[in-house]
């Protein structure tokens, strides 16, 4: 079975590269691998891991609703959001990774951003690059 990646972040991004993933899952009859990456630390007490978890609970039910055959990854590894990804489509030996990218500003165009540039440079498998909406 093929499998899809993807990077979640609770944002506009996040939710634009799921809707994406999803898509692309059901119209491939692929599994697809929803990843929500943390470093961890000091920044990630308990109050943002029962978040996390309500938030991915959240996916996991809309994913089960749509019918698509999905696992939902919570990493809190010291990993950066790039390493996490690109050795979880490693691992599932992934068709390609999706990633929701966030608009910036002219000067900020000229520089994507450091881990979506990483996932590009290092991915295994092609990656689909998906812009947020303005109205998320």
């Amino acid at each position: 079975m093929t499998a899809i990646v993807v990077g979640y972040v609770p944002k506009a991004e996040g939710r634009a590269a799921l809707r994406r993933a999803a898509e692309e899952a059901k119209l491939r009859g692929a599994r697809l691998v929803v990843v929500n990456s943390a470093r961890g630390g000091r920044e990630y007490d308990d109050e943002t891991a029962v978040e996390a978890d309500a938030e991915l609970a959240a996916v996991r039910t809309q994913l089960a609703e749509a019918g698509i055959d999905a696992e939902v990854r919570q990493l809190v590894r010291g990993m950066d959001v790039a390493e996490d990804l690109v050795a979880v489509a490693e691992e599932t030996t992934a068709d390609f990774i999706v990633i929701g990218l966030r608009r910036r500003s002219p000067v900020g165009k000229l520089i994507l951003g450091s881990n979506a540039q990483r996932i590009l440079l290092d991915a295994p498998c092609p990656v689909l690059a998906v812009k947020a909406e303005d109205a998320d």
